[in-house]
């Protein structure tokens, strides 16, 4: 599947640090310490709906810690997958008359240029769940061989207790793997489950879905084994970083390794596990079940600038949960006039400390909040109280603005 176009990004003069990232799995801060290239999976969209914010602040995020590593001089190799077939996207089709394969196209392609506007570096492999069948299939027979895959009519269901690892990624204990698991996709009460918990590898064909051929009858993938599948074709085993929403904690992250790992024993799918909060809209999460969803194409399409909506996103810690609201999106707008005027201006307070500031923030668990209020306090400084800049550093503006672009994203 095609990609977006990466922007340029300025190639900094001196390192940065090494990185650290919240650790979901362990709760803790770890340093990442790339073996070659630094690989990082972040789960994609189902692609029946335009992006929202939601999605935004998920893979900006992740776009921080590409660009991290990068200033921390490692090469960055990044896959994302596309779920381009999934009970959601066939049912949106049937409900507005379109073919799900031009719903799923055409949603994809909108993805494509908003993260384009948003300046998010684009991933190195692109996958979507129609074209990595083969891979699945093959995962598949692995787990077969392993002996933890089963069948339930024309389904096939991989059994969690395979994996001597099963729920080291959450940490969640079996009441609440139970209470959230219906909710996000599974289905425990399905009758010839040898485990409520057990999630589907092969959904056999249905009436009226679409179907591939495999050894084990037509189907089509489950949800969790396509971002497996993919994650272990293109970066193989124990890559550094899984990242994505809070919501796919459990089941999909929780799922996706337990397949690898059984398929690869010994060896975990991923080193660390880095997930984004949720952001809400008129006090509940912003979802498409609900539709209280504020989407990053009518915002563009409104001619709001794309920079101002990636700084909204960059006001926030990548973890926290929060609320969006037009006050937060008028006031970046604000906000950036005034570092225009005061860059505009060339000289300007000492720039080295704040290259320092906004670097080290970064590397520490991809803290864009500081990093914002580093250069919100140059800005102060160089403009200063009558409007006036301090020319203490003459060449201020042509340092910092590679900055911002390069670890930040923000094109000035």
């Amino acid at each position: 599947m095609r990609s977006w176009s990466s922007p340029d990004v300025p190639v900094l003069p001196a390192g940065g640090p090494v990185v650290r990232v919240h650790d979901t799995a362990t709760g803790e801060l770890v340093e990442t310490r790339p073996e070659g290239p630094a690989r990082l999976y972040v789960c994609g969209i189902t692609p029946y709906d335009a992006t929202h914010m939601g999605h935004a602040a998920t893979y900006v995020a992740f776009d921080l810690l590409n660009r991290a590593w990068r200033s921390a001089g490692h090469e960055v190799r990044y896959v994302q997958n596309v779920t381009d077939v999934d009970d959601p996207l066939l049912e949106r089709a049937t409900r507005v008359g379109v073919d799900w394969v031009e719903l799923a196209e055409r949603e994809t392609e909108l993805f494509r240029h908003d993260m384009e506007a948003l300046r998010v570096l684009a991933p190195d492999h692109y996958i979507g769940a129609v074209e990595s069948i083969p891979l699945v299939i093959d995962l598949i027979q692995r787990l077969q061989e392993a002996g933890a895959v089963y069948q339930v009519e024309t389904d096939l269901y991989f059994s969690v207790t395979a994996d001597p690892a099963f729920g080291d990624v959450s940490g969640w204990d079996r009441e609440t793997m139970l209470r959230v698991f219906p909710d996000r996709g599974g289905d425990p009460d399905r009758p010839g489950k040898k485990d409520p918990l057990d999630c589907i590898v092969w959904r056999g064909e249905r009436d009226g879905e679409p179907a591939w051929d495999s050894p084990f009858g037509p189907g089509r993938p489950g949800w969790h084994i396509e971002c497996s599948a993919i994650a272990l074709e293109h970066l193989g085993s124990a890559f550094d970083v899984q990242g994505g929403g809070s919501d796919l904690v459990f089941p999909h992250h929780e799922m996706s390794a337990g397949h690898a790992q059984v398929a690869s024993p010994g060896e975990r799918l991923a080193r660390a596990y880095a997930h984004a909060g949720m952001v809400a809209y008129d006090g509940e999460k912003m979802s498409k079940s609900k539709g209280n969803l504020v989407f990053v194409s009518a915002l563009r399409n409104s001619d709001v600038d794309p920079m101002a909506i990636r700084l909204v996103l960059l006001r926030h810690h990548y973890r926290s949960d929060w609320e969006w609201t037009d006050a937060q999106l008028w006031d970046a707008v604000d906000t950036l006039d005034s570092w225009r005027k005061a860059f505009s201006l060339g000289a300007g307070a000492p720039s080295g400390p704040v290259v320092e500031a906004v670097l080290a923030a970064l590397a520490d668990d991809l803290d864009a909040p500081t990093a914002v209020a580093a250069v919100e306090a140059w800005v102060a400084a160089t403009l200063g109280d009558h409007g006036l800049a301090d020319t203490s550093d003459r060449d201020a503006a042509a340092t910092l603005l590679p900055v911002l672009d390069a670890a930040l994203g923000l094109a000035l």
